[in-house]
């Protein structure tokens, strides 16, 4: 069998050339590395920081809440709100160490309430508490973020002292929809029992009454995974959320519960 005999020349070139595409080949997986790693970090920063900025409007939205109870008990003897106390509150309320090593710019003394203001005529007030959040990443030259945080609150005026209203007057609790009043405000018709059963289950379940369930005419007639019942309601409800699952009461004299029946359980 014949066998050509290569130039050495040949030879050289044919590997040299392999070489080059293989070290070509491991150079751009290198570069492609070096690219995506910082990338990667910068996501996980931003990240963090993303989790950082939202725990921090949590905080001063709690910080306001807590100065707006106490601006709205402190209003009753006088109809203003005064900035410098209410950024004290808030500092309190969020504590000073906790501001001082966030990315708020300026730390606890960062915060301003100068926009907050109380009306002397309807004693409603809005209270607000602005702040800006610094971004440590110096790539992008990104400005700091300025955010506002807002409450309304009504000035605290108390309770009816005895002696202001008749004698035999005495205070009842109605709800919106109710037709009757009750006298004991944890009447088992004024604290609802809510729980979650089977669709299925409907046909054999009765409430406190004796009375079968009926589908609610607000949010439908059965729910994903379920329904919802109360033990002296006599609607099932097909979400958690639907007004027919709320109850707001109201204490008014009894006078004012004109048209209302007492509660069978304890209105007697």
């Amino acid at each position: 069998m014949n066998r050509k005999k290569l130039p050495l020349q040949s030879i050289y070139s044919y590997l040299s050339g392999r070489t080059s595409v293989s070290a070509s080949k491991k150079g751009s997986i290198t570069v492609e590395a070096a690219l995506a790693v910082p990338l990667f970090f910068l996501a996980v920063v931003s990240l963090l920081y993303l989790m950082e900025i939202t725990a921090i409007r949590t905080s001063m939205r709690s910080g306001l809440q807590y100065a707006g109870k106490k601006a709205a008990k402190e209003a009753v003897l006088m109809t203003t709100v005064m900035p410098a106390k209410l950024e004290q509150d808030v500092v309190c309320a969020v504590g000073v160490k906790r501001l001082d090593r966030s990315i708020v710019l300026g730390g606890s003394g960062g915060i301003s309430c100068s926009g907050s203001r109380i009306s002397p005529r309807t004693g409603i007030g809005e209270l607000v508490v602005t702040y800006q959040v610094r971004l440590p990443i110096p790539v992008f030259g990104t400005p700091p973020l300025a955010y506002k945080e807002k409450m309304r609150i009504k000035v605290w005026t108390g309770y009816e002292k005895p002696g202001f209203s008749a004698d035999d007057d005495k205070t009842v609790y109605i709800t919106e929809t109710g037709l009757v009043y009750h006298k004991d405000y944890h009447c088992t018709y004024l604290e609802l029992s809510i729980r979650m059963v089977a669709s299925g289950e409907l046909e054999s379940l009765r409430n406190s009454s004796g009375g079968k369930y009926h589908p609610c005419e607000r949010c439908g007639k059965n729910g994903a995974g379920g329904v919802y019942i109360t033990d002296s309601g006599e609607k099932y409800h097909g979400s958690l959320s639907c007004s027919g699952l709320k109850r707001t009461v109201y204490a008014v004299p009894e006078s004012e519960a004109v048209g209302k029946g007492a509660c069978s359980r304890c209105g007697r």
